[in-house]
């Protein structure tokens, strides 16, 4: 190889070593800002912009995630036969409360459940009662309770108390406030209740540490009921201090960017001495 073509070749490979420097630079960023796994991200918002109505403006600011659902481990009869997969979270806060919009598919709305083998669609959100620990997920456990706020589409909204399954009790006056709106084959539920609470056995979300949560949907049409319901994994609120990304992708990404830094110095130096 002569000494023109050898200096070509290793300018070619610098501007090649310099152009994945500025890559890195643009795309590093975006990828360290990601939001960490099974998270839902909570969004301040205006309580004039009215965030209790599923149909709000106010919700068209604030991210969503979708939540996979599966059927739930249970021995009732045909408990895996669920049809809910997947479901919308969007989470927001004004200064006092607590807002969830919760939405998924569903062809009918099953509302009525006067007659035999007729059941309502219905969503239940589950939150521990001591936020600094995570609870079993099937309703927690006798040393580590949960919140369930419970909404049917007959009318009904409970808050419930468990420590395990087969143990829920109902508060005596529910905090927890709904809304709802069916459309296009679609439900749209928006719960909400004050961050705050001293009440004994209420969550509090005025904490600083992540908060736990995990969802439920039944499909009355499908026969679904107790046991057979579409479940997630734990997700959880990102009310405590930290990065916005995993540190990994914070590590991987310095290290990564490092490499390429020097091996381009490197690079560059060698051509210039030649």
């Amino acid at each position: 190889m002569s000494e023109r073509s050898g200096k070509k070749t290793a300018a070619t490979a610098a501007t090649v070593i310099v152009c994945l420097v500025l890559l890195a630079a643009s795309v590093g960023p975006a990828m360290v800002s990601a939001r960490p796994a099974n998270q839902i991200p909570v969004e301040s918002v205006s309580a004039d912009a009215q965030p209790q109505d599923p149909t709000s403006e106010a919700w068209d600011t604030v991210p969503a995630v979708g939540v996979p659902m599966a059927s739930a481990p249970s021995s009732v009869p045909n408990a895996s036969d669920t049809s809910v997969e997947s479901l919308r979270v969007q989470s927001a806060r004004t200064e006092e409360r607590l807002y969830l919009r919760l939405s998924w598919a569903d062809g009918t709305a099953d509302r009525n459940v006067s007659g035999p083998r007729r059941f309502a669609d219905a969503l239940a959100v589950q939150v521990p009662v001591n936020t600094s620990a995570r609870p079993p997920i099937s309703m927690g456990s006798d040393r580590n309770l949960v919140n369930v706020w419970y909404w049917s589409a007959d009318g009904t909204t409970e808050e419930l108390l468990a420590g395990g399954p087969g143990t829920t009790t109902t508060f005596e006056e529910s905090a927890v406030e709904t809304e709802t709106t069916y459309d296009d084959g679609r439900w749209t539920v928006v719960m909400s209740r004050e961050l705050e609470s001293s009440a004994e056995n209420r969550t509090s979300f005025a904490v600083e540490n992540n908060v736990d949560v995990a969802f439920a949907v039944w499909n009355g049409s499908e026969m679904e009921r107790s046991g057979r319901k579409s479940v997630s994994e734990w997700y959880h609120f990102p009310f405590g201090p930290g990065p916005q990304g995993p540190p990994y992708e914070s590590i991987l990404w310095t290290i990564a960017g490092l490499a390429i830094v020097g091996v381009a110095l490197v690079t560059v130096k060698a051509v210039q001495k030649n």
